[in-house]
């Protein structure tokens, strides 16, 4: 009896382990397949590119990535110093209202922004009409399709990265440092660039490093902008010269300018050292004056200009366009959104509970490391994830139907790559990071002492996880779900790629409209993706404000 009892547990650990390390393999099968065909295949395409534009797109995506954080820096730092320095009436409500804008797509806010100021646009017809000029040549006016005019943009929608994790750094400084330093005898800059500036260091590296990755990562503006980038190339020698190896070798090398940033951010702040400041008293906040109120009319402004002017032109191109919006077609992309972003949601924290509950339970460390190489997807840009599952889902394809055509049996086609099984893949890698952060978060609040309870009552791992975790991280869960399926629905890089063929979703479906540059016939569904996007924003901005506060007390 002894005897079986051992096999059956060292069955049931095998069988777990074969499990996980599946789960671990199927989460780093994209860097996989791009390390494998990239170097496996000639770099003849590759050197072609480079002798030709691929230092172009090189140089426009460097020069988007810097000019897009130096933008969002400026807006950011303002807004983030005015809440955690200032109280006044409303400052609550100004707090969330700046974080909305990452709930706008940048492709929409591109073609609203290129339809108010381009030349026939109402900007520039106003100039006209006021100082009477006839012609462009009569008068000089900012190109918004141009390589400046995507990184205003992309600020417009990136900004509040930096500016919720500043505005936490900058809540939970003390006064102590700052009053030790003017007693010494500092002035107010010195104060501010020696210990309230050094202190905020880390919070805008990570915030720049957001920013960076969402910019090198963007498609939508730049291809509605005509910008040749990385991006851009990726799907120029994909879909338009079919050669999947140097899309892959491109991808490749996308990867590594993300992990250069990352690694460059870290090595500029190797020696610094930031520990906890307990007992010290809040820094104290101050009554608008003449700089409190050009910061207040300052965000005001920026808030207009990335939420509220998008957001009032949708819906009254809404309220216009209903009819034409209103279709058969709607319907069905509604549901094929519906469709993919569920099963995404449930395989997501299906596998996050998996995780997690082995590396809780189990004390082995491949288990947590399965758990942080689970969460690397969201780093990916949507459009290297769909080229490296594109790569061993087509092979798996022509070696499926080889297979079956040997056995004299009907082909199947395009199994993987054709199907949903790719597209809902590209999801689960993608956003698993956001079901392993919410699932930690309600797991870690649950004291090992409940686990040991059960075990005295005689639960086995199960039982427990069934008994106590399930029932007691049900906040996290329903968190999880809503955060997968929201993001999901929004996607747009990897859907491009990876839909079948006559499959479109909500964010296929506008951002094709876009590209045709009619907008207003898809904007009730582009405000549906917007209201929709802004659930995962104010549950993040909850979250960080809250944790704001219990710093402060």
């Amino acid at each position: 009896m002894d005897n079986f009892t051992q096999h059956k547990k060292f069955f049931a650990k095998s069988t777990a382990l074969i499990i996980l390390l599946g789960v671990l393999g199927f989460f780093l099968l994209p860097i996989i397949a791009l390390l494998s065909s990239a170097f496996g295949s000639s770099l003849h395409s590759l050197q072609h590119l480079w002798q030709t534009v691929f230092t172009d797109y090189l140089v426009n995506s460097l020069s988007l990535v810097v000019g897009t954080t130096a933008l969002s820096l400026c807006f950011a730092l303002p807004c983030a110093f005015l809440v955690s320095r200032y109280h006044f009436i409303g400052k609550t409500l100004l707090q969330w209202l700046l974080c909305l804008p990452l709930a706008i797509p940048a492709y929409l806010s591109a073609y609203l922004y290129t339809d108010f100021l381009d030349y026939p646009g109402i900007v520039q017809q106003s100039l006209r009409t006021w100082f009477d000029w006839q012609t462009k040549q009569d008068y000089w006016f900012p190109s918004i399709r141009s390589l400046g005019g995507a990184c205003f943009i992309l600020a417009l929608s990136l900004y509040p990265y930096i500016f919720l994790l500043v505005r936490m750094a900058l809540m939970e400084q003390g006064d102590n440092l700052q009053q030790s330093a003017k007693l010494l005898g500092a002035s107010r800059w010195r104060v501010f660039y020696k210990i309230t500036f050094a202190l905020i260091r880390p919070a805008i590296a990570v915030g720049c490093a957001l920013v960076a990755m969402e910019t090198l990562g963007d498609f939508g503006t730049v291809a509605f902008f005509a910008i040749p980038s990385l991006t851009t190339a990726i799907y120029d020698t994909w879909l338009g010269f079919g050669d999947l190896q140097a899309a892959a070798q491109i991808s490749l090398f996308m990867l590594g300018l993300l992990v250069l940033f990352i690694s460059i951010e870290r090595y500029a702040r190797r020696q610094q050292r930031y520990y906890q400041r307990t007992g010290q008293r809040p820094l104290q906040t101050q009554q608008l004056n003449g700089l409190g109120w050009g910061l207040l009319l300052f965000s005001i402004i920026l808030i207009i200009l990335a939420f509220f002017i998008p957001l009032f032109q949708l819906s009254y191109w809404s309220i216009i366009y209903f009819e034409q919006a209103w279709t058969a077609d709607f319907w069905q992309y509604s549901q094929n959104s519906l469709l993919v972003s569920g099963l995404a949601m449930i395989i997501c924290v299906c596998l996050a509970l998996l995780m997690h509950f082995w590396a809780r339970l189990t004390p082995v460390p491949l288990a947590k490391l399965a758990v942080r190489f689970s969460a690397l997807g969201y780093a990916i840009p949507g459009t290297v994830l769909a080229i490296g599952l594109l790569i061993p889902f087509t092979f798996a394809d022509h070696q499926l139907n080889q297979w079956l055509k040997w056995l004299d049996l009907p082909m199947l086609g395009l199994v993987f790559s054709g199907s949903l099984f790719a597209l809902v893949s590209a999801y689960v890698i993608r956003f698993s990071a956001m079901a392993l952060g919410s699932l930690e978060t309600s797991l870690n609040q649950i004291p090992p002492s409940l686990e040991m309870a059960g075990r005295m009552l005689g639960y086995k791992s199960w039982g427990i996880w069934r008994k106590i975790h399930l029932p007691l991280m049900h906040k996290g869960i329903f968190t999880a779900l809503l955060l997968v399926f929201i993001e999901s629905m929004k996607e747009l890089n990897a859907s491009l790629l990876l839909r079948p063929f006559n499959f479109d979703t909500l964010a296929t479906h506008v951002f094709t409209f876009t590209s045709d540059e009619q907008l207003e016939r898809a904007a009730l569904p582009a405000l549906i993706l917007i209201l929709v996007g802004i659930i995962p924003v104010l549950i993040l901005t909850r979250a960080l404000l809250q944790s704001g506060k219990k710093h402060n007390k």
